[in-house]
């Protein structure tokens, strides 16, 4: 097998003039992009904490206010939308309050919600965080994460199949709650490739290993080196002296075979590797960081649009790098406008 020769370093810090930019963020205007996967209502309470109750050792937050996002496959639309493109949706959500609370908010951002289906046997996937200043104390998840089943998935892909006639990208967004089935991906793939549809897929391990031949792929690096099956160790502040990071890489793009890999890092910002290239370290460029809920969202949906309004690889990477920086600056599951995008690059003219 020949090997990519992700050892190679290409430049860091790359950035990209503000009328190219500009241009950019016009065109996204004219982009059509269908999400498909899980989807989820964040559910934030903040407050206080003065002290620890006497009934256990846990802190009291005593309430201030609260509000419920979007979150999951639903922020990654809700993130496309933010940018100007026009958004469709697809996934379930169960027969409750939650349910309607989340499709009344894509509706009031402007997704179109068509895709959505309702299945009475599972609740709505909600995340509650209960923060005190800047601190998340607990997290309470209520979900069901079993796979649906072929008929639902069947009845998805009835249900999107209007739309993914006219879309320019499908972003599959898997947080392993059970709408990307297997089946469901290798269809949408069936249906996308010969049509030279872009398909970017955030993945999880549990599908991402007999997933082939996307178009782009965006793990953190737990789920690269879980899809990978590669063991973690010793980290390189420099992503690219960092051997574990480039061999799990390398591992993917041989295996796997996408025709891009957007590895998100967190603080260390973005790698991106393609085949017989070599990758490209885009460090981060958030200024302060407040909450890294939904910066991943974030990414995925600033890359494919800006890949499907006319950016090369290492362009959509600079955006979505950027894109990441002022979310994370944002509490709870937040979104870019692009006013926003382009006044990061305006400052670093």
């Amino acid at each position: 097998m020949r090997r990519t020769r992700t050892n190679r370093t290409a430049p860091t810090n790359p950035t990209l003039p503000e009328e190219r930019v500009a241009t950019l963020l016009q065109a996204m205007e004219t982009i059509q992009i269908l999400v498909i996967g899980d989807l989820m209502l964040d559910h934030f309470i903040w407050g206080t904490v003065r002290r620890i109750s006497p009934e256990a050792p846990v802190p009291v937050v005593e309430f201030d206010r609260e509000a419920r996002m979007p979150g999951g496959a639903a922020n990654v639309a809700r993130n496309v939308k933010a940018l100007g493109a026009k958004i469709e949706i697809g996934g379930f959500v169960g027969a409750d309050s939650d349910g309607a609370t989340l499709k009344d908010l894509l509706e009031e951002d402007g997704v179109g919600c068509r895709g959505i289906l309702i299945d009475p046997k599972r609740p709505t996937s909600t995340k509650l965080r209960i923060v005190a200043g800047q601190q998340q104390v607990a997290r309470l998840d209520r979900e069901r994460t079993d796979p649906t089943t072929s008929r639902q998935t069947q009845q998805l892909l009835q249900r999107i199949k209007p739309t993914l006639e006219t879309v320019d990208a499908v972003i599959l967004a898997d947080y392993g709650k059970g709408a990307l089935t297997e089946t469901l991906i290798t269809e949408l793939q069936a249906h996308c490739r010969p049509r030279a549809i872009w398909m970017s897929l955030d993945p999880k391990p549990v599908h991402a290993t007999a997933v082939c031949g996307i178009s782009l792929l965006t793990p953190n690096r737990k789920e690269l080196f879980d899809i990978a099956g590669i063991r973690d160790s010793v980290r390189n502040r420099d992503p690219l002296q960092d051997a574990p990071l480039m061999a799990a890489a390398e591992h993917l793009l041989e295996t796997r075979r996408p025709g891009l890999l957007l590895v998100t890092l967190g603080e260390l910002g973005l790698l991106l590797c393609q085949r017989n290239q070599p990758p490209l370290h885009i460090p981060t460029t958030a200024k302060e960081v407040f909450d890294v809920s939904g910066a991943g969202d974030t990414v995925i949906a600033c890359f494919t649009l800006a890949i499907a309004a006319g950016a090369s690889p290492v362009e959509a990477a600079i955006l979505a790098n950027h894109a990441a920086g002022v979310v994370v600056g944002k509490f709870g599951t937040a979104t870019v406008s692009p006013v926003e995008l382009q006044s990061r690059f305006n400052h670093v003219a």
